[in-house]
């Protein structure tokens, strides 16, 4: 672990000495003469960049008159010259009704009372902020949240030289215990993570439910115990809020109805699959607490503990964090979702591309087949062809040719056993042709109430797309590109390496519970992403699910 971690300190340490440098110079001083004064931080409070949002865990530059707080990396590219403007992102997405999601005219009267939501995606507010000729950094421009006025002092968060003497323990551990690890015995299942692991290779553990106790993962089962749980007269279990997968937008439910959806289905008015999901349940951030049967459940589930195990992974550095220090919210997180086998190309029951910060390890943990009606198979053809008469009218037609024979074969024939999710996995040296295809082919795909996607930020962070099998093909063909795709089966738990792309759609209506934690292996991946998140415009959905990496 040392081994993998130190040079991520060591860059830590090398930025701190320049800061230092600059404000040796700064001050006409040298480095041993400055004081840097602590910040005097409340137990559990987690500092944020007023710029770019990343946290800060040490040097930092503050203003005395503001408060506003300035990361290393920001002061280094307002020095350069660099910086670049947090755009703020607004709505593109236009409600134009019922009719048009499922084919048909827009509804105009939707659309105006809507009107006042068509704007651009994201506006740029830049004020130019530039260094003084030594260095000097001055708060930030009103119109950045700063006063400024002063100039921002260096401050420090932890004790003087703290980093380096990590970096010298590190050393010194290094050199007494280095070849310890060649006589430990690992285990033979272990042994054969590690090596793809290493690789940035996903995993695949077969059985992981026959670990535990037995206890039913039933969401009937799941919300009842969280009902026993809660305060007397507290009613807040009674309404779930969902996302619905064809307009793509959250609303609140009774729970029973949900509950009944998952077993038996749901159906628009013309018999289209009403596909609804529940993201980040329990709601409460301590699965803990709120679900502790099922809390101790999963956690015996839990293959290579060493690696997952949110309290006591030894493998796991998002355990190794000071008492004091607040931890990020790494699950684990119950994902519950209708689903159903057929691919409709609209509102289905997916997980959009999308890239994660941290480690994941997925387990699929209960499944029902919702089968589909005569009548519903005959109303989702014809449906898909108004899909395709619309994609026609609006210019999507002619790169996105539709269902092919295969799609059309599979919504009337049984199938073989399948499973409960499949999923699409991409190599993390394909993202960049993956990133390629999505801009150049991106008016081809549809988001928000099935509106045409207009604009790209960041064609994996937006989570707009969901590459469908004809959009997977063309891949292939244009990019010579393809995901590792599987289905998920019961009791089957699915590692996703930090930094590889991914998508899911459900199968069969879902219960997964998930946890995410961070490896020695793919620690830098974590701050490869971090600095991929801070460059995204400051109300970007991707940056809301931000990680403390040290």
């Amino acid at each position: 672990m040392l081994k993998l971690l130190l040079p991520f300190v060591q860059q830590i340490c090398e930025e701190q000495n320049q800061e230092q440098e600059i404000e040796a110079q700064i001050q006409g001083k040298s480095c041993s003469e400055i004081e840097i004064p602590q910040t005097q931080c409340d137990v559990g409070e987690r500092v944020y960049c007023d710029h770019c949002a990343t946290s800060i865990v040490d040097l930092h530059r503050s203003c005395a008159k503001c408060s506003f707080e300035l990361c290393l990396s920001c002061c280094k590219e307002i020095r350069n010259g660099s910086v670049k403007p947090r755009s703020e992102m607004k709505a593109q997405y236009i409600d134009r009704g019922y009719s048009y999601m499922h084919g048909g005219d827009p509804d105009l009267l939707q659309m105006f009372s809507n009107a006042s939501n068509i704007v651009e995606r994201h506006v740029q507010m830049f004020t130019r902020w530039n260094a003084n000729d030594d260095g000097r950094i001055k708060c930030a421009p009103k119109q950045l949240g700063g006063c400024g006025g002063c100039v921002l002092e260096l401050k420090r968060m932890l004790p003087s030289e703290r980093v380096p003497d990590l970096i010298n323990k590190a050393h010194h551990l290094l050199k007494r215990f280095c070849n310890i690890e060649d006589e430990v015995n690992v285990d033979e299942d272990l042994f054969e993570f590690q090596k793809h692991w290493r690789n940035g290779e996903p995993a695949i553990v077969e059985g992981v439910l026959r670990q535990g106790t037995g206890l039913s993962w039933d969401p009937m089962v799941a919300f009842k115990a969280l009902s026993g749980n809660l305060p007397s007269g507290d009613n807040s279990n009674d309404t779930v809020t969902v996302v619905d997968c064809l307009s793509g937008c959250e609303e609140e439910i009774n729970t029973h109805q949900f509950l009944e959806g998952y077993k038996d289905g749901q159906k628009y008015i013309n018999l289209w699959p009403t596909l609804l999901k529940i993201k980040d349940w329990p709601p409460s951030d301590n699965f803990e607490n709120v679900l502790p049967r099922h809390f101790d459940e999963f956690i015996r589930c839990l293959p290579f503990q060493e690696y997952c195990d949110p309290r006591a992974g030894i493998l796991n550095l998002a355990s190794k964090l000071p008492p004091h220090v607040i931890k990020p919210d790494l699950g684990p997180k119950t994902y519950i979702a209708y689903g159903i086998k057929e691919e409709l190309g609209r509102g289905d029951s997916v997980t959009k591309l999308h890239c994660d910060m941290a480690d994941a390890v997925n387990i699929l943990t209960h499944t029902t087949e919702v089968k589909l009606t005569d009548d519903q198979y005959s109303a989702i053809r014809k449906i898909k062809r108004a899909h395709q008469a619309q994609d026609k009218k609006e210019g999507l037609a002619k790169k996105n040719r539709g269902p092919s024979k295969s799609d059309e074969k599979s919504i009337t024939e049984e199938t073989t056993e399948i499973g409960g999710a499949l999923w699409d996995i991409f190599r993390r040296e394909d993202t960049k042709y993956l990133e390629a295809y999505l801009r150049k082919h991106s008016n081809e795909f549809r988001h928000l109430y099935c509106s045409q996607v207009k604009e790209v930020i960041h064609p994996i962070h937006d989570q707009c797309f969901y590459l469908t099998l004809e959009h997977k093909k063309k891949l292939k063909e244009e990019f010579g590109v393809e995901p590792w795709t599987f289905e998920q089966k019961l009791g089957e738990a699915v590692f996703i390496p930090a930094g590889c792309p991914h998508q899911v759609r459900n199968l069969k209506s879902c219960t997964k519970v998930a946890v995410d934690f961070v490896s020695p292996e793919n620690v830098h991946m974590c701050m490869h992403l971090t600095e991929e998140f801070r460059r995204l415009p400051k109300n970007h959905k991707a940056r809301e699910d931000k990680l403390e990496v040290i």
